[in-house]
Formats: C-alpha cells, sequence, structure tokens
C-alpha cells in the first residue's frame, strides 16, 4: 500500500459549492438518479456491487496461470508464519512528543500490506494450503478489528485538545487511514466472504460492527469533517475518503435506505471535488498528488457506474476528460514529472495505472492511453492496495496491454493553475524543456514559488523544484514556513530587496501573458503580488523557449519607486556544477542527460554558489546527496532588466 498521506486543511486553492444540495458536474449530469431515493432502487446488492469476482470464480484460474501475482506470493510466503507489524502506543505518542509520523504509520501500512498479500494467495486458490492463507487473512482482518484506532496519530482530532497522546476509541475519527481500512476490509470480504464465514463464522459480522461505528457512522452523522470540504475548501482528502467510504458501504453496510443514504453523501462529496477541480482538469499538489485526489474520484466513478448498472456514468462530465489528460501533460520524460507544491519530481512510478487506461479508453484519449501504457509492468506489486490490485486483476484490457513510447506533448497552457510545459518537440525527450508556473501562495501543499521555472534537458530536470521532505509534524503546522524546501528563497524566483515571498493566496502572479507558437513558447508575468515590498511596482519576469534554436531564456525587469538594496535571482540546479568563467556555469545533470549552460551579463550581476547537503530519504532518493543554488546579485536600481539564458552544451 503506497500512502501519500496530506495534511489537514489550511493549504488551499478555489472553491466549490458550499452545500450538498448546490449543482456541480455530478448533479448536472445526474440529476435525481444520484439522490437516496433513486440509489435505493438503483443500487446492486452487496454481492454484486464491487467489480472484482470472489474466490472460486474462475478468473482466478486465468490469474494463476499468468503469474500476476509472483511478486505476492514470493513476499507473501516469506513472512508467513513471522510476527505481524505491531504498531505501538509508544509510535503513535512520538507525534504529538516530537512530531515523528513514520514510525508508527510504517508499522500500519507493512500490517495492511501483509494482509492485502494473504487475501489474494487465499483468493487465488495458491498451492499450499488455502486454510493456510485463509487462517493468514483472518489474523489481519482481527489484527484490525482490534487496532485501538484506524485514524493516523497526524490527523487525530481528539488529542491535542485534551492534552493526550493517544486516540479516545469512543470518539472515532475518520480520516484517510480509517476509511483506508473500511475500504481494505470490504475488499477482502468481497474475495473471501463466502470462506471467511465457513472457517471463521462470526468474522465477518464483527467487521460490519467495526467499519459502522468507526467509519460509516461518524461519515453520515458529523458535519464538520474539514474534508467534506462544506465551507469550500476541498482538497483530495475529499474524494480519497469519499471513494473508499463508498467501497465500504457498497459491501458492507445494511440494505436499504441507510445504505442508499451513504452512497449519496459519498457521491455528494465526489460532487464537490470535481466542482473544485479547475476546469482544465489540473491540480494544484502537482503531478504526484493526482493520483491520490484526481485518480480516487475516478476510481470511485468506476464504482458508481458498475453498482448502478450503468445508471451513473460521469463519461459526459467535462472535467473528468480533461484530468484524465493532466498526468501526460506534466510529463517531462523517464521518471522525470513537472512537480508543484509538496509532490516529487522522480515520484513512485508503481502507480495504478490501470486506472488511467481504463478512463482513457472509455473517453477515446489516446494520448492518455498511450502514457499508461507507457509505465506499464507486468504483474502486481507486493505492496499494491488491496482494491487496486483486484481491480487491475479483472481488467482484461490492461492485462494485456503492450508498452509503448510515451506521446510526450509539444505544449501546454492551463489557465486556472497558471501553469505551462513547452519543449523542443514533441513525443521525444530529447532537447530542453521549460516548465513555468503562476498562481499564488496559498494553494494546497502551497511552497512559496509564484513565477518559478524549471528546465529539463533530454527528459531530466537541471533547473529544479526541490519537493518535500519527508512529513512531520512541522509539515502541516504553524512552522510549515521554516522548512528550506517551501521557501521562495529556495525556488528558482527573485529575492526582492532582502524580501521573500509572501504566503496567502493575496500573494499572486498577476497580469499573465502567454505565447504558444510553433517556434516559441514564452510566458510573461508580472510577480510585484507576490512580495511584501511596498516600493516595488513591477517585477515582470519572462521566461521563454526558442524551439529552434532550442534555447531558454528567462528575463526579469524590474520598476520600484527609487534605488535600494540589491536583489537577488536564485537558481536550483540539479548534478555537478562547475563555473568555467565569471559569467557561466555547466550542470552536468545525473542520468546520462547532456550538460547544460547557465550563462549571464557578469557585469551586471556576481555569482556566488551555495551547496545544500542532503539528508532528508525523500530528497536524497529523488536528487541524491546535494542541490546547488547559484546565486545572481543584481543592483538595487529603481529600474532595470537582466537575462539568465539555457542551452545545451558547454
Amino acid at each position: 500500500m503506497t500512502n501519500t498521506a496530506t495534511g489537514s486543511a489550511g493549504w488551499r486553492t478555489g472553491s466549490g459549492p458550499a452545500e450538498d444540495g448546490a449543482v456541480g458536474p455530478l448533479r448536472a449530469v445526474w440529476g435525481a438518479a444520484m439522490s437516496p431515493e433513486a440509489l435505493v432502487r438503483s443500487l446492486l446488492p452487496a454481492e454484486a456491487a464491487l467489480p472484482v469476482p470472489s474466490a472460486g470464480d474462475a478468473a482466478w484460474d486465468q490469474v494463476r496461470r499468468s503469474g500476476a501475482l509472483a511478486a505476492v506470493r514470493e513476499r507473501a510466503k516469506a513472512e508467513l508464519g513471522t510476527p505481524w507489524p505491531q504498531p505501538l502506543a509508544s509510535q503513535y505518542a512520538r507525534y504529538f512528543r516530537d512530531g515523528n509520523r513514520t514510525r508508527y504509520e510504517s508499522q500500519v501500512f507493512e500490517r495492511q500490506d501483509r494482509l492485502t498479500r494473504a487475501v489474494l494467495m487465499a483468493a487465488s486458490g495458491e498451492a499450499g494450503g488455502e486454510q493456510t492463507w485463509l487462517d493468514e487473512a483472518a489474523d489481519g482482518i482481527v489484527q484490525l478489528c482490534e487496532q485501538s484506532s484506524w485514524c493516523w496519530p497526524a490527523h487525530e482530532d481528539t488529542c491535542r485538545p485534551r492534552g493526550t497522546v493517544l486516540p479516545d476509541v469512543a470518539t472515532p475519527c475518520l480520516d484517510l487511514g480509517a476509511a483506508d481500512v473500511a475500504a481494505q476490509l470490504a475488499w477482502a470480504d468481497q474475495a473471501l466472504g463466502d470462506r471467511l464465514a465457513e472457517r471463521y463464522p462470526g468474522l465477518r459480522e464483527r467487521v460490519r460492527a467495526e467499519v459502522r461505528v468507526r467509519v460509516l457512522d461518524p461519515f453520515v452523522q458529523r458535519r464538520d469533517w474539514h474534508w467534506l470540504g462544506l465551507d469550500g475548501d476541498v482538497h483530495n482528502w475529499c474524494p480519497w475518503i469519499c471513494g473508499n467510504v463508498l467501497v465500504a458501504a457498497l459491501r458492507l453496510a445494511e440494505p436499504g435506505r441507510e445504505r442508499a443514504g451513504q452512497v449519496a453523501w459519498a457521491v455528494a462529496g465526489l460532487d464537490r471535488y470535481l466542482a473544485a477541480l479547475p476546469a482544465d482538469g489540473s491540480v494544484d499538489e502537482g503531478y504526484e498528488y493526482w493520483w491520490n485526489g484526481a485518480c480516487r474520484a475516478l476510481e470511485a466513478l468506476d464504482l458508481l457506474e458498475h453498482a448502478t448498472s450503468g445508471r451513473l456514468d460521469a463519461a459526459d462530465v467535462p472535467v473528468v476528460r480533461e484530468t484524465v489528460r493532466f498526468p501526460h501533460r506534466m510529463h517531462l520524460g523517464g521518471p522525470w514529472y513537472l512537480n508543484l507544491a509538496d509532490a516529487r519530481a522522480r515520484p513512485p512510478a508503481d502507480q495504478p495505472w490501470q486506472v488511467l487506461h481504463r478512463w482513457a479508453r472509455g473517453l477515446g484519449e489516446v494520448d492518455a492511453r498511450r502514457h499508461a501504457e507507457s509505465q506499464r509492468t507486468p504483474g502486481i506489486r507486493a505492496s499494491a492496495e488491496l482494491g487496486r490490485a483486484l481491480c487491475e486483476l479483472a481488467d482484461d484490457a490492461w492485462q494485456h496491454a503492450e508498452r509503448g513510447e510515451p506521446p510526450l506533448v509539444a505544449g501546454v497552457w492551463l489557465p486556472r493553475t497558471q501553469v505551462g510545459l513547452a519543449r523542443t518537440a514533441g513525443g521525444t525527450a530529447r532537447g530542453l524543456a521549460l516548465a513555468v508556473k503562476g498562481g499564488h501562495n496559498g494553494e494546497h501543499h502551497n511552497h512559496n514559488d509564484v513565477g518559478s521555472v524549471v528546465v529539463a534537458v533530454d527528459g531530466v530536470p537541471v533547473v529544479v523544484d526541490a519537493g518535500r521532505p519527508t512529513y512531520t509534524a512541522q509539515t502541516f503546522g504553524p512552522d510549515r514556513y521554516a522548512i528550506w524546501t517551501m521557501q521562495s528563497t529556495w525556488h528558482n524566483v527573485p529575492e526582492v530587496r532582502g524580501a521573500a515571498q509572501g504566503q496567502g493566496s493575496g500573494f499572486r502572479a498577476r497580469d499573465v501573458q502567454v505565447v504558444d507558437e510553433p517556434g516559441r513558447f514564452e510566458v510573461r508575468l508580472d510577480l510585484a503580488a507576490a512580495y511584501p515590498v511596498p516600493e516595488l511596482e513591477r517585477w515582470w519576469r519572462t521566461a521563454s523557449l526558442d524551439r529552434r534554436a532550442s534555447r531558454v531564456t528567462i528575463g526579469d525587469s524590474w520598476s520600484f519607486t527609487g534605488d535600494g538594496d540589491p536583489s537577488v535571482l536564485h537558481f536550483l540546479l540539479n548534478g555537478q556544477v562547475e563555473q568555467p568563467s565569471a559569467g557561466q556555469v555547466v550542470v552536468r545533470p545525473p542520468g546520462g542527460a547532456r550538460a547544460v549552460s547557465v550563462a549571464w551579463d557578469p557585469e551586471v550581476a556576481a555569482a556566488v554558489l551555495t551547496v545544500r547537503m542532503l539528508e532528508d530519504p525523500l530528497l536524497c532518493e529523488v536528487w541524491g546527496e546535494r542541490l546547488t543554488r547559484l546565486e545572481l546579485h543584481l543592483p538595487g536600481t529603481a529600474r532595470g532588466a537582466f537575462e539568465v539564458r539555457v542551452g545545451v552544451g558547454e
């Protein structure tokens, strides 16, 4: 189970309908068909509501023959008979004592991963004893039922107000973790329900009782969950939790109106999320978070179509088509993607590509389908989420898809988030690519980065956004912007007369202009409003890609009310950095990409190189042991202009 969790609400953008009765894109298409009254009639019974086969179905014979579970089998056999991962009170309490959240979460994730493997082994009828794997699965299910809380400590809403460090079992907190466990138990019941009932009478009833108390009842009884988005701030928790609650309700809830009401409230949440999603399908949290936001919504929409026998079909919802296009539009090449906010430039490759492929097929989106196929690797990962693994195994078209080349579009501009990406030529990573971000500093998972640029060569970022380090209590607390990766001084933007960019949606780009022609891609924007500098009138940044000359130019011009302190341009560089002359550095990026020259007029700006040694494991995983910041010190004149040129070669 790969979890990239968000923090608490507050890093926001946009707005959605404030009330569940507002007309969102789903309600506009489905109307009364998404009401509880209609769902009572249209929902399939629990045993047929999830679109995957149960143990004993002939489809599992094909799974065994295909070898798709080879990695799962190897890991499951190795851990069989060993102690299960055990989340401890001391690990939970660490979050409230020293901010560490990963020690507890890693135990929870490993426990759930092991349960997923046991369920897959038992459902597939792997040789070596069906009862053995049923016992293993039952052990994991009972451990989850016995776990004091399914909520991750970083999200627990009772501890700090009460001064405690352990969860209150009488007041379950419904967060990403709790909804995830409920869905996993529902998928396990779908795969093994009858066999568990025979071997462990009473276990399925225990599961339903736990899911009801911890998830389904809190979901419909409380309206103050921040992730519901009823205040207009809708973020990726909403589809992630609503989608998992939907799975649990379809399979485990009491039939009739109660179940229909739970499903209808989950659909209302999905509608709020899609209403808040920009019309261009972009995600302000970046490509990596698309998988745990928009993709979660797509998975839930898949389930709704199946569970209502096609009555709730989202294929005609415009924003759905646009967001299916988002991942391939952000692709730089190979494992590298344009990263925004807390996303990583080289995110995990083991995403649920089957979901994107399924939607691309259904919508006839050829580029999105090609992108998914270019990332396909055969077999189920040993750490896959149970629901995603089951759906992937059940998707025959995905199982037989052939791996190809990604589309690598020539250019795109997403106006709602003010993000653009262009490359020298479409269809190939070779050459230069330029990305530009406008927007504001109040986005979800925000970094102060208005006007930042990223430059890649041969698909590898060389002028980069560092991304984010491992999450701790600080990440979503009042000291978030003490973390260096969140600060504008470590993004590719100016530091204006000693001032960094301000935080909040009022600090934004103005007067954005975009040109995308066969030979040139250019974005011009005024950054003055992003800085708390009263004497700053204008700071124009113009970032352009000359496709024919394969050259990127980043021009800055400024206007103050008078002379003052100097300003500094920052450019964060990835790779081995050399300075052969006063007006040039050469960057040799990793991975076999060609060297890049970054040049400027040394008579106007003096250069300083600052090496940032990396210690955080997430940052090191992406960038290695270091990043280097190029600092260009500009004169403190009231007006001026400066240009930086980036080209391939030395």
